[in-house]
C-alpha cells in the first residue's frame, strides 16, 4: 500500500515539526536508523498525545480516515490517541520511502499506574519498520508517557534502549502463558509462538515489567477500525471516561540529562528529555527526574485555559462546550 499522502504534504509536515533540513526529501537522506530516529523524536515533540476529540467534540468520536488525520493533527496543536497518531505516521513514513506495516497491540491493564496481570485483547497498535539493511524496528508514537522516545530494535539479543531519564525499554521475543502454544517444544510444526513484548523498569537495579505484546503480523485499516470503534466508545475503556494528554518536551540534553527547549545548537542532535501530562485535570511534568504535579485544574474554563498554556492546544467554541455532561466534565463550573 502506498501513502495517502501526496510529496507536498509530506513536505509540509517536515516543515511542521520542524525536522532539521538534512532529512528532508530534497537533501535525500539515506532511509537509516539516524533518520528513524530524528523522525520519532520531532513527530513526539510536535504532536502530541491526547483523546480530547472523545470529550470536547460534537459527536464524540475519533475518526481514522488519513487525510481527516492529516488536517487535524497538524493544526491547532492537535494530536491524536494512539491508533490516529500511528496510522498518520505509517502513511507518513511510506511517503518517506520506508517499508513499514502496523501491528495490533495487546496491553495490560494497570493498577496504581503499573500494568499487572493478564494481556488483554487488542486496544493498541504500533508501526513496524525494515531498514534497508534488514533491521527492524518497532515505532510507537501513541503510547503516551510511557511510549518508547526512539525506535526500539526487534532483535533477539535484546539491547536495552535508554528512554527518559533513568527508564530503559526493551523487546523480548518470548511467548505469554494466556496463549495454547505457550509450553509447546520447539518441534517441528509444533513450536511455541513468540511475540514481542515491550518492557521497561525504572532503573538499573529495578525489576523488568511488560506494558504490552504485539506480533510481527500486519494489520490492516479495517482491522484497526473495529479496535477503534471499541476503545472509543465501551464504558470499560478508560479513554471514555479521563481527559488525557501527553507533550513530550524536545532539546539538546546535556552529561546530566537535562533539556533545553529551542532550535538545538550546531552539530548537536536533540533528543526527548521530558514530559508534560495532563491526567483528568491534573497536570504533572518530568523533566528527567521523578514526575511532579504543577498545575489541579478545578473548572472546565481552568483546564481549557491550561490545555493552551501549557500543551499548546486550542479548542473552538463548540469543541468546549462538547464535554457538558459527560463523564470526563470538571464539575467547578464553564
Amino acid at each position: 500500500m502506498s501513502s495517502a499522502y501526496t510529496d507536498e504534504q509530506i513536505d509540509r509536515y517536515l516543515e511542521f515539526i520542524s525536522l532539521p533540513q538534512k532529512y528532508h526529501r530534497k537533501s535525500n537522506p539515506p532511509r537509516d536508523l539516524r533518520m528513524l530516529t530524528a523522525l520519532h523524536t520531532y513527530q513526539l515533540s510536535a504532536i502530541p498525545y491526547e483523546n480530547l476529540s472523545l470529550h470536547y467534540s460534537t459527536d464524540h468520536k475519533v475518526c481514522l480516515d488519513p487525510q481527516h488525520l492529516y488536517k487535524k493533527l497538524t493544526a491547532n496543536g492537535r494530536g491524536g490517541y494512539c491508533m490516529e497518531n500511528s496510522i498518520f505516521y505509517n502513511h507518513i513514513l511510506r511517503g518517506l520511502g520506508f517499508q513499514v506495516y502496523t501491528s495490533g497491540v495487546r496491553i495490560r491493564e494497570r493498577i496504581v499506574d503499573v500494568p499487572h496481570g493478564d494481556y488483554i485483547g487488542w486496544r493498541h497498535i504500533v508501526n513496524i519498520v525494515t531498514l534497508p539493511c534488514g533491521a527492524k524496528y518497532m515505532i510507537d508514537v501513541g503510547f503516551g508517557g510511557d511510549g518508547a522516545t526512539k525506535p526500539v530494535p526487534l532483535h533477539p539479543s535484546t539491547p536495552i534502549v535508554p528512554n527518559i531519564g533513568t527508564q530503559d525499554i526493551r523487546l523480548v521475543h518470548d511467548t505469554i502463558p494466556q496463549l495454547a502454544t505457550h509450553s509447546l517444544t520447539n518441534d517441528h510444526d509444533r513450536a511455541p509462538h513468540k511475540l514481542w513484548i515491550y518492557q521497561y523498569r525504572n532503573g538499573p537495579d529495578m525489576p523488568w515489567n511488560a506494558f504490552y505484546c504485539f506480533p510481527e503480523v500486519e494489520f490492516l485499516p479495517e482491522d484497526f477500525e473495529l479496535v477503534n470503534y471499541f476503545v472509543s466508545t465501551h464504558p470499560d475503556s478508560f479513554q471514555t471516561r479521563m481527559v488525557l494528554v501527553v507533550k513530550f518536551l524536545r532539546g539538546v540534553v546535556d552529561r546530566d540529562g537535562d533539556g533545553d527547549e529551542g532550535d538545538g545548537e550546531e552539530g548537536k542532535e536533540e533528543r526527548i528529555y521530558g514530559k508534560r501530562m495532563m491526567v483528568g485535570g491534573t497536570v504533572k511534568e518530568n523533566l528527567g527526574g521523578k514526575t511532579r504535579v504543577v498545575r489541579v485544574c478545578g473548572s472546565e474554563k481552568e483546564r481549557v485555559d491550561v490545555l493552551e498554556g501549557f500543551f499548546g492546544i486550542r479548542l473552538g467554541g463548540e469543541e468546549r462546550e462538547g464535554i457538558r455532561g459527560r463523564v470526563g466534565e470538571l464539575k467547578g463550573g464553564v
